[in-house]
């Protein structure tokens, strides 16, 4: 109130000042500067129906109280102009990869569909602290909002509560202290694949919620910024995470549809190299 509310003739208002029915009060807005992210993203595919987008690490897809013009449904709208391609499902801010877009609203439609009712597969990428010791398997845990801590943290429900969650992985390689894994999810829930890994006990490196230190990292992070000191602590400065791959039926034509995004450079550099594209996908298959 005492920063922001003015009269009609541009007066400030006092806090102490009362308001009267029928008065007009004006509300100002102070100047907000947006945090830095990347502007810019890929195109993999497009046609006539889709286009499928390449999101870098670090940019959000759709505005909040945070990002308003630093998103990617802000970019999608400067570069396609009227009738931008909408964003038919979800990726955190930190993950980069694959998203579908449906260029029409019927294809926005059977896209969303397709997706609420388990119809699409997804593949992902993970570097993870530690060596799994099993090439392949299967996590399914229940999983529910966290009953204690930040508001945004998920959890590991005792056996008979929560929401069912499945995850299936295969080791892509191995390295003496991480391993690249492919996730398979079978359920979509919030922050699933960064909690069944951490429940399992290889928490994807870089996480600000669900590593060693649980949720401290991202506490410090929101006071200070990624500090060298942080950073050191994660192992990275974001989580180790990529939407490698998605099979769809194309909303027009029914056909199968499958895509891939190449491991981010970022990623590809923590790793300290990567197989080649077909080896890869081959080993990556959960």
């Amino acid at each position: 109130m005492r920063a922001c509310a003015y009269r009609p003739d541009g007066t400030r208002r006092r806090a102490s000042d009362r308001v009267r029915a029928g008065e007009t009060v004006l509300l100002v807005r102070p100047p907000f500067e947006e945090p830095n992210v990347p502007l810019y993203f890929d195109v993999i595919y497009q046609d006539d129906e889709i286009v499928a987008i390449n999101k870098p690490a670090g940019l959000p897809v759709h505005p909040s109280a945070t990002y308003h013009k630093n998103t990617l449904t802000f970019l999608l709208r400067e570069r396609f102009g009227e009738g931008a391609p909408q964003i038919a499902h979800r990726l955190d801010r930190e993950t980069s990869g694959l998203l579908l877009c449906g260029r029409t609203h019927a294809a926005e439609r059977a896209l969303k569909l397709d997706f609420e009712n388990r119809r699409v597969s997804k593949r992902y990428l993970a570097i993870v602290r530690g060596v799994m010791p099993e090439d392949h398997g299967r996590i399914e845990l229940p999983m529910d909002r966290a009953k204690e801590g930040l508001h945004l943290l998920m959890e590991v429900s005792p056996e008979g509560e929560g929401y069912p969650a499945v995850t299936r992985y295969r080791v892509v390689a191995r390295r003496e202290d991480a391993t690249l894994v492919a996730l398979a999810p079978q359920s979509g829930r919030q922050h699933q694949l960064r909690v069944h890994l951490s429940a399992l006990g290889f928490p994807i490196i870089g996480d600000k919620l669900y590593g060693p230190e649980g949720s401290q990292p991202f506490l410090d992070y929101i006071e200070t910024g990624m500090t060298d000191g942080l950073r050191r602590r994660l192992g990275h400065h974001r989580h180790a995470l990529h939407a490698y791959e998605i099979a769809f039926h194309h909303p027009a034509g029914g056909e199968i549809m499958i895509l891939r995004a190449p491991l981010s450079e970022d990623l590809v550099e923590l790793w300290g190299g990567v197989l080649d594209e077909g080896e890869l996908a081959a080993r990556a298959a959960c």
